[in-house]
């Protein structure tokens, strides 16, 4: 009898740990049939060959000291997947000045996967500078992590006022890709 119960206990286990390693999930199919492909995603980097772009609205900062926010969509707009992993690189432009928009400190990115028509978005947070501050940017410019060739980074007009310096930079932050909508 007691050579029984170690040998129940074992394969119970046993069994247990085969259930854990079980992904519970589909093995890509449902995968498949969400992003058109007929095969599990590829995961990919995302570039802006397959995303498109809307930067805004803004609820830009109105006075000196005012904080403001500009959200930025990115939505794949082609058939299968691509991921977004960290944060996007972003800076600020005036002539032949440029800023790197630091990262926020307490954010953590995740990882994310976007199928045909699902969106991530990240915001830029800044503080308004005085009028003919040095952080008078004119050109905000967006690039993508693994994002390779023409489609690494895009850029638009900044038409949110001057920035405020911070040390030798600006004072503005760029949060992590974040799953939009839902």
């Amino acid at each position: 009898m007691r050579a029984t119960l170690p040998l129940a206990v074992t394969a119970l286990a046993a069994a247990l740990a085969l259930t854990a390693c079980d992904s519970g999930g589909d093995n890509g199919t449902d995968t498949a049939r969400k992003n058109g492909t007929g095969t599990a995603a590829a995961g990919t980097a995302c570039g802006f060959a397959e995303l498109g772009l809307e930067i805004g609205p803004a609820n830009a900062a109105p006075a000196v000291g005012d904080t403001g926010n500009l959200p930025v969509t990115l939505t794949n707009t082609k058939a299968g997947a691509c991921t977004l992993d960290g944060f996007p690189e972003v800076g600020l432009l005036a002539g032949d000045t440029s800023w790197t928009v630091a990262r926020e400190k307490a954010a953590q990115p995740a990882k994310l996967t976007l199928h045909q028509d699902e969106s991530a978005t990240f915001t830029l947070t800044y503080v308004r500078g005085e009028a003919g501050g040095k952080g008078a940017a004119d050109t905000l410019r967006i690039a993508l992590p693994g994002g390779s060739g023409d489609t690494v980074a895009k850029t638009a007009k900044w038409t949110y006022g001057v920035i405020a310096e911070k040390g030798a930079g600006l004072d503005a932050t760029v949060s992590p890709f974040q799953t939009a909508g839902d």
